[in-house]
């Protein structure tokens, strides 16, 4: 018996019409319960947040398959993802400002007190023990020492060389009159005093030894407790650099999308995360190189802080010093007043010397029970230094943690920016030269941040500052501006297969960034209905034309 015409066509029809309906069946839509709870936990209302998963056409930021975010949604999410980066860096940034303002604060208190005790041991004991030395002046000329002492600690400008030869020949002045009391020198005679200062060496070898013991130790006090300080600042300057609008998309993409994919409790894959990470923070990564080099700076100045020639046994014994320098010369009053009347002049000296040998004496040395041991604040600085001295390639770490990225084994099971797939991409390099190629974030590495190019000089010149302080070497340095320049570009590419060419350089190409799940498109689950709705629209136009032959 022959079959009607069209018979095999219906037959046909009904065949791929079962198979479309099974497929509507197999996609159902998924309920957005985890995303509605979510959303509402952020704060924000759930008016017009989908019951379930509808189509995703809409979006802009997350893939375009089926979604449970709304445009509002979308959006909403950027913000929040942007406030929680700005917020995870913050947090960081202040955790290691406070470790750098603390050792700061330490060590600074530290010297302060040093010198505070040494002043306050020889204002105590100087007066019983010189007496008249001690009282013509009611100790001007010790406390006027201390006073430029702390201003060059403190960087006023002080000139410590000047400044200590002044004491020196004051404090000559001093104990000669002292020796001389029942007589009146006149100016010429003090300046004739003055000129002999070198020939005469009243002091020994003392007033050199400080010169040189006492500069170098305030040149790396002081420039160490700067150096501290410069970093701590530096830190805060570079985490108020804004994020920019494209990584501000990526994070979103990075945190939210997941989610708004009905993935709720889906765990990143790695190498995906830290491509954004970098990308974001690459302008970040570039402070890295001179960064080490101020840590391992201040590292060798804190390493001068110890032993008989540290800064704990000069700064601290300073009053001990000036005390073994003023007995030095009441020792040795014949020979050096013998050479100052051969010099100047003769003078009768009626002093006693019953009297004179009462006033002679050591101070008490410092007890130092009351003040920290260097040792420990040493050892204390060192560890904290060893322990920030890679902080700014290590910042993805804050968002790439371990409970956030899939673990070994789990590599087809994490998000990878488009679906619950393998990342297929490598892991970039740290810094902006090394983003050219990241296939997440388009990066322009010929346009650097120049707040951060700023705070690179800063470190550049803390360095200098350092290292020179280490070699007892007392410098200023004047800022200079930073000669940028940027070569190669970085275009945007966001096709399966990706082409770029930098400055006649090989070309990289970039196949393939994201796995797709048996085959489909990472759109395919969105767009099920919309192929299936082709294959009949096609399969109506073929049984049109059939019929109108028939």
């Amino acid at each position: 018996m022959e079959r009607p015409c069209g018979y095999s066509w219906w037959h046909l029809g009904i065949v791929f019409f079962v198979h479309w309906a099974a497929g509507e069946m197999g996609n159902k839509a998924k309920s957005c319960e985890a995303v509605r709870q979510v959303y509402s936990a952020k704060g924000f209302s759930l008016s017009g947040v989908p019951q379930s998963e509808i189509s995703g056409e809409h979006l802009r930021i997350c893939p375009q398959g089926y979604t449970c975010c709304t445009s509002e949604m979308e959006e909403n999410f950027a913000n929040v993802s942007k406030m929680e980066f700005d917020n995870l860096l913050k947090e960081s940034s202040l955790s290691i400002q406070g470790l750098l303002f603390t050792q700061n604060r330490n060590f600074d208190r530290y010297f302060q007190d040093l010198l505070n005790k040494s002043e306050q041991i020889l204002l105590d004991t100087f007066p019983s023990q010189y007496g008249e030395l001690y009282s013509q002046n009611d100790g001007n000329i010790f406390r006027n020492l201390y006073v430029e002492l702390r201003q060059y600690y403190r960087g006023s400008g002080v000139n410590l060389e000047e400044a200590l030869t002044e004491f020196w020949s004051h404090l000559l002045e001093r104990v000669f009159k002292t020796q001389n009391s029942l007589v009146t020198l006149s100016y010429e005679y003090l300046d004739c005093l003055a000129k002999q200062y070198d020939q005469l060496k009243p002091f020994g070898d003392i007033p050199r030894e400080i010169k040189l013991k006492a500069t170098r130790a305030f040149i790396a006090a002081r420039s160490f407790v700067q150096g501290l300080s410069a970093a701590a600042d530096i830190v805060r300057k570079v985490t108020q650099v804004p994020m920019s609008r494209e990584c501000t998309s990526k994070v979103m993409k990075l945190m939210y999308c997941p989610l708004c994919r009905g993935h709720s409790n889906i765990k990143l894959c790695d190498n995906y995360c830290w491509n954004v990470m970098r990308g974001c923070l690459a302008n970040q990564a570039d402070l890295d190189p001179e960064w080490r080099n101020l840590v391992e700076s201040l590292l060798l100045v804190a390493g001068k802080f110890n032993g008989v020639a540290g800064v704990e046994n000069i700064v601290g014994t300073i009053h001990i010093k000036i005390s073994e320098a003023i007995t030095h010369m009441q020792e040795n009053k014949e020979i050096i007043t013998n050479k100052i009347f051969k010099s100047c002049g003769n003078l009768k000296s009626k002093g006693s010397k019953t009297e004179e040998r009462k006033r002679k004496g050591k101070a008490v040395p410092e007890d130092k029970s009351t003040i920290p041991s260097m040792e420990n604040l040493v050892s204390d600085v060192k560890v904290m230094l060893t322990e920030i001295q890679d902080y700014w390639v290590s910042l993805p770490k804050i968002f790439c943690t371990e409970k956030a990225i899939a673990g070994p084994g789990n590599e087809d099971k994490c998000w990878n920016g488009m679906a619950k797939a393998r990342y297929m991409p490598e892991r970039m390099g740290s810094g902006l030269a090394n983003q050219i190629n990241n296939p997440e974030i388009d990066v322009d590495i010929t346009k650097p941040d120049m707040t951060i190019r700023q705070q690179i000089m800063q470190l550049k010149i803390m360095t200098n500052r350092l290292r020179n302080a280490y070699n007892g070497n007392d410098v200023d340095f004047q800022d200079t501006s930073d000669d940028i320049s940027g070569s190669g570009s970085g275009d945007g590419c966001t096709d399966a297969v990706c082409v770029k060419t930098v400055s006649g350089d090989s070309t990289v190409v970039h196949t393939q960034t994201h796995v797709v799940i048996k085959g489909k498109s990472p759109g395919a689950n969105g767009n099920a209905s919309l192929n299936s709705w082709n294959l009949l629209l096609l399969l109506a136009a073929l049984l049109v034309a059939h019929f109108a032959r028939c």
